[in-house]
């Protein structure tokens, strides 16, 4: 049986929850499973941040810490502008607060001003001149005046995914000038229906274009690019309930494309017995070896939120430029308390070593109290390390006693967020490529589709997003047949791939309208589905830019006298690689879709 502790007052949800994980767990994959984990329940009471308190919190050595402003409650995210004016975010008040340090001693001058003010406002980060500003589901942005305040704001998205078990959008623009967005899961381990759900998402600044960068990532709250080598790093939350020393908080190199594991798979590869097998009969061992393993581990439930790297200079110690900084709010379900701290990541040579508290005390009386959660961290104009912590609405200046100066300049190379960027782009149609030289040809047919005709409203993003019935003539000796659609009108992902397919069995020669969104398909049987341009699996039907001329999308068949031994998931380039001197004919059918009204947010 599993052994519950409870500290303070709890919620029914969490005695159902314990209630229903009392028995054996088993995973459903090749070979039954059983585990049995101990979850345990400790949440630490709040009590005051008191001076006393507060002098008794505990630096890495050469550091002190003070309290920067105080009394702002809910304090969560911390931007810092070029001019050190400081902007906090309150989840709970729904507001965005400015503070500032004119005079430089280290705290905020009188009250702060509310500057916005947005239900669950959220994430934030700065841009040109510009305040942009998350929800659960929007985006919006204002531009900064002189003194500070905004001006009349904009919603960029109102479409983001809902939020569930974690609502928290962060925000942060990249090296390449692009934004990107975190979006954590709904639950704690399940399949998600949207697949924009535990993921990072890269869009342009004013919106209009979104992809999905990198998936598998359960809460990847803080984020951020190394000053040096300007590669994107991420803190993932790891799963609940597997035990006070399961799922290890993951650090992780985040790359295009990537999937990182979750649900089913976490830390350097371990199966989660909690989750459902994935869909499409795909094993969990499958789903292990096309996800990639953390890069550190830290401590179970310490619970990872903001992210700040530092590039040196100013009021911290010098062998801290180009190490990151993560606020850890803290654990519930854990025997021991683990977080409520702030923790340094260690690099050297680009490369993460190690992770190390540097801002600790905030767990009081044995673990039964706490004064301090950890969640917003920033760099301050003169180097200093901000720490905001949401219950007691305190943050908290973080720098050495004799430190002074300013910060570097944080200006990561773009280079390596534009390389990834522009892999698959600026090439020819699949039809059009090497890899499909063929002698033979077949003809495609779809009857909603005519030939070089509109596509019909329910086939695009814009309405039902189903994929079009297809079908095509027989081509003897064939074993199997692939699909690749592409938009080579669309900019600037040109072409943008909008769905991959291979393994149709040989006999099969149409497929019904609306095929499942998921890496493998039981009707047919064995077909696969690969990532498109927008990095989801499965039929990502036409979105063209509101009033463009009518894109051309390409209906590809390739007929193989072969059947592809290729990952679950692969992309279009690893289809036809693979499928290079195995296609024995080919075809397609084109058809065009314009978007002219444009779609209420």
């Amino acid at each position: 049986m599993n052994r519950t502790k409870f500290a303070g007052t709890q919620s029914l949800l969490c005695l159902a929850l314990l209630s229903a994980l009392a028995a054996p767990v088993f995973a459903q994959d090749e070979k039954t499973e059983t585990r049995q984990n101990e979850a345990n329940i400790l949440r630490p009471s709040k009590v005051d941040a008191t001076p006393e308190r507060i002098a008794s919190l505990k630096a890495a050595d050469g550091l002190e810490v003070k309290p920067f402003a105080t009394g702002l409650k809910n304090a969560r995210i911390l931007v810092v502008a070029p001019d050190g004016t400081v902007y906090v975010s309150r989840r709970e008040q729904g507001d965005v607060l400015m503070l500032r340090d004119a005079n430089g001693d280290g705290m905020a001058d009188g009250e702060p001003t509310v500057v916005a003010t947005r239900p669950s406002v959220h994430g934030l980060a700065l841009h040109e001149g510009k305040l942009y500003m998350a929800t659960v589901k929007e985006i919006f942005v204002a531009p900064i005046n002189a003194d500070g305040t905004l001006g009349e704001e904009t919603m960029l998205v109102g479409d983001l995914p809902d939020g569930g078990q974690h609502p928290n959008r962060t925000l942060a623009f990249g090296p390449d000038g692009m934004l990107y967005v975190s979006v954590g899961s709904t639950c704690n381990a399940c399949t998600e229906t949207n697949p924009e759900n535990a993921t990072l998402l890269r869009m342009s600044p004013d919106g209009k274009m979104r992809t999905i960068f990198a998936s598998g990532l359960r809460n990847t709250i803080g984020f951020g690019w190394h000053p040096q080598t300007g590669e994107l790093w991420g803190a993932d939350h790891g799963i609940d309930l597997l035990g006070d020393e399961q799922q290890p908080e993951e650090f992780n190199r985040v790359e295009k494309g990537n999937q990182y594991g979750w649900p089913h798979v976490y830390g350097k590869g371990e199966l989660n017995p909690q989750s459902a097998p994935p869909p499409g009969g795909i094993t969990r061992e499958q789903w292990a070896a096309i996800s990639t393993p953390m890069a550190l581990g830290y401590t179970a439930h310490a619970a990872p939120m903001q992210m700040a790297f530092h590039p040196g200079g100013g009021a911290v110690p010098p062998d801290y430029a180009n190490d990151a900084f993560i606020a850890m709010r803290g654990s519930w379900n854990r025997a021991k308390p683990s977080g409520y701290e702030l923790v340094r990541v260690h690099f050297a040579n680009g490369k993460p070593q190690k992770m190390e508290p540097v801002l600790t005390g905030f767990l009081v009386d044995g673990g039964q109290h706490q004064f301090g959660r950890p969640v917003g961290v920033a760099v301050a104009k003169d180097g200093a390390l901000l720490v905001g912590d949401d219950v007691n609405g305190v943050i908290y200046r973080l720098a050495s006693r004799d430190g002074s100066g300013a910060a570097k300049p944080l200006s990561p190379p773009p280079g390596p967020m534009k390389t990834q960027a522009n892999q698959g782009v600026g090439v020819p149609i699949a039809m059009q490529r090497k890899e499909t030289a063929a002698k033979g040809a077949l003809t495609v047919e779809a009857p909603t589709i005519p030939a070089d005709g509109p596509i019909p409203a329910k086939h695009s993003e814009y309405k039902d997003g189903v994929s079009p019935a297809l079908s095509w003539t027989s081509v003897p000796g064939a074993k199997s047949y692939a699909i690749i659609m592409e938009d080579p009108d669309a900019k600037p992902i040109t072409p943008f791939v909008h769905w991959v397919a291979w393994n149709i069995p040989g006999e099969v020669t149409s497929l019904p309208e609306g095929l499942q969104e998921q890496m493998r398909l039981t009707k047919p049987e064995g077909m696969m589905q690969g990532k498109t341009s927008r990095g989801s699996v499965g039929y990502y039907g036409p979105r063209p830019p509101v009033g463009d001329p009518p894109h051309h999308y390409h209906f590809q068949i390739l007929a193989l006298d072969t059947v592809l031994d290729l990952p679950p998931g692969a992309d279009r380039d690893q289809v036809l690689a693979a499928a290079k001197g195995h296609v024995i004919a080919k075809g397609e059918r084109v058809g065009t879709y314009q978007q002219t009204v444009a779609p209420l947010k």
